[in-house]
């Protein structure tokens, strides 16, 4: 399993008990990650901001700092996570492992950031930005950061009026749940294209969001966006 994080990762520790602390959780020991995971993000932001910096020299501070906390949020260390199968590696108490902690947003988010303050901790800073820049490649492209930092209804109207197609309708199917929890479902169609998707929230917006969210994923499977 760690054989497999070294290769996913291009690195291979040499103080393996930093890797340890990096991957254990506070329900598990007293020598859990959270300091290595403040090291992390500090180590991460600046790498992802230095880069911001450099490919794109026009913009102004502000944007530049609105992509970094895109591309550095909780959801997208998530996702690294994942990537890197932290899920199957990181050391849980029993009643964390019981309740799904392994598949918990945030202690995979908090790992990422645990792993990355090891491994400069275990090497040094060219070597962590090395590992950093490779694990946000992708994500680092424009197109990729025009997708996160646009919410999806902003992202398909103006793929849509790109097209000189029609903007979608939506439309409030349901509400669902207790008058205090209440679940939202809408429906998003775009006639022209004979597409329709749905999406659910606590709210009509975020229920809309969510529907924008699936009719994208439809056109992308389809290579259409």
């Amino acid at each position: 399993m760690v054989e497999t994080l070294y290769k996913k990762i291009g690195y291979t520790f040499n103080n393996k008990s930093l890797l340890t602390q990096a991957l254990t959780h506070r329900s598990a020991s007293m020598a859990h990650n959270e300091r290595l995971e403040f090291i992390g993000d500090g180590v991460v932001n600046l790498v992802i901001g230095e880069e911001l910096y450099h490919t794109h020299p026009f913009q102004p501070e502000g944007e530049l700092s609105r992509w970094r906390a895109a591309l550095v949020q909780r959801e997208t260390l998530y996702e690294v996570g994942l990537e890197w199968g932290l899920d199957k590696l990181l050391i849980l108490g029993p009643g964390e492992k019981k309740s799904g902690g392994q598949y918990r947003s945030s202690n995979l988010s908090n790992a990422v950031e645990a792993v990355i303050g090891a491994v400069y901790l275990d090497a040094n800073f060219e070597t962590v930005k090395k590992l950093i820049l490779q694990t946000f490649k992708d994500r680092l492209s424009l197109a990729h950061i025009n997708s996160i930092t646009k919410d999806p209804k902003t992202l398909l109207q103006e793929w849509l009026q790109a097209n000189k197609i029609p903007l979608p309708s939506y439309l409030l199917l349901q509400t669902s749940g207790e008058d205090h929890d209440c679940t939202f479902h809408i429906q998003c169609t775009i006639k022209e294209l004979n597409a329709s998707s749905t999406g659910q929230g606590s709210s009509k917006k975020r229920a809309e969001q969510d529907a924008a969210q699936q009719m994208l994923a439809q056109l992308i499977d389809k290579k259409e966006f």
